[in-house]
């Protein structure tokens, strides 16, 4: 069996007292109190949810009570009910006391019954929401620790780590496994030198050198390894595509944008962005790249303000950048601000 709500009346009239406890006591556990003291006792003793003061009152007015109430038991539905329908009092009611509702003489049983049972509906729902914002709170603790572990074991993949043994040789391993004898030793040696230091670098060499995994060891090795690492291929992409990808877009930009969408430079604020094949892209797109390395801002497609972002960028190619610039392809600005380190 459910438990019916409690609430408490308080009243310095026992008629009026024994009057409410007879319409209400089929669908409330209703307690009463003909004085201040005795509604004080009730309150340290019972799990009340309501309660329904008379607002004159021999020792103090109902709205003064209340406004103790609410210091000391905040979380108590507080009503009013008084044959005075005088405006101060209601206004001190409200805002003194934060009464839920001041309800005039003479009153309707149904009418009463039904906004007790919305005030103790309210209640539940105060409850219910606390709840949730504790859980919500242990939640997002345990999801926060959970992300820092993780980012943590993907750092720890990319430091280096003791000489290990593979088929009788001598080999290292900081997240990319070679032999101690290795031409990549010296390229792994600097960027382990450059990762701390938050410039642009930019990787040069042919497809399937290894470029990204050495981005993820510039990116796992900086002061930004515990924020976000994302990866966009600039060569797969039209201009228009790659611009809603990096920039994001507001809803109705172009057809079939029906809601707005943060793009990759602002969801890794704070963290890398891994541009590959930035040889491929347009000289128009360029500009826009441009913006981004000298001021830190983007504007979606479809807004007319522009956002702050704070990105480390790597950039990657298998072009010879320098003679695209002296050919015209790609913009010398552009390119000495990606070539910060190479």
């Amino acid at each position: 069996m459910t438990a019916l709500p409690t609430i408490l009346v308080v009243d310095d009239e026992q008629r009026s007292l024994e009057s409410l406890y007879r319409i209400l006591e089929d669908d409330f556990d209703v307690k009463t109190a003909l004085t201040i003291q005795e509604a004080e006792q009730l309150l340290q003793q019972e799990w009340v949810q309501v309660i329904l003061c008379d607002q004159r009152m021999p020792e103090l007015t109902g709205v003064e009570f209340l406004k103790q109430v609410r210091e000391k038991w905040p979380d108590v539905i507080r009503m009013i009910i008084s044959g005075y329908t005088n405006s101060d009092d209601i206004i001190h009611a409200l805002n003194d006391a934060g009464i839920y509702q001041y309800i005039s003489k003479p009153w309707h049983p149904d009418k009463l019954i039904h906004l007790l049972k919305n005030a103790c509906q309210m209640y539940d729902l105060q409850r219910q929401n606390e709840s949730l914002s504790v859980e919500l709170k242990r939640l997002s603790t345990h999801v926060d620790k959970s992300i820092t572990a993780k980012r943590e074991k993907l750092r720890d993949s990319y430091l280096l780590k003791d000489q290990l043994s593979i088929n009788g040789k001598e080999c290292r391993d900081d997240g990319i496994v070679r032999t101690s004898e290795s031409s990549m030793n010296d390229v792994c040696e600097k960027i382990s030198r450059v990762a701390p230091y938050d410039v642009s670098v930019l990787l040069t060499g042919e497809s399937g050198t290894g470029k990204e995994l050495a981005a993820r060891k510039l990116h796992y090795n900086s002061l930004r390894w515990d924020k976000v690492f994302v990866v966009e291929n600039c060569g797969a992409l039209p201009d228009e595509l790659l611009e809603s990808e990096l920039f994001g877009y507001k809803r109705g930009a172009f057809t079939g944008a029906v809601e707005d969408r943060v793009g990759l430079f602002e969801r890794a604020n704070g963290g890398t962005v891994f541009l590959d094949e930035i040889g491929d892209v347009s000289p128009a797109f360029q500009v826009k790249l441009l913006r981004v390395l000298q001021e830190g801002e983007i504007r979606p497609l479809g807004s007319g303000k522009t956002r702050h972002v704070d990105v480390r960028i790597i950039a990657a190619t298998n072009k010879h950048l320098e003679t695209e610039v002296r050919e015209g392809r790609f913009r010398e600005d552009l390119y000495y601000r990606l070539a910060a380190v190479t």
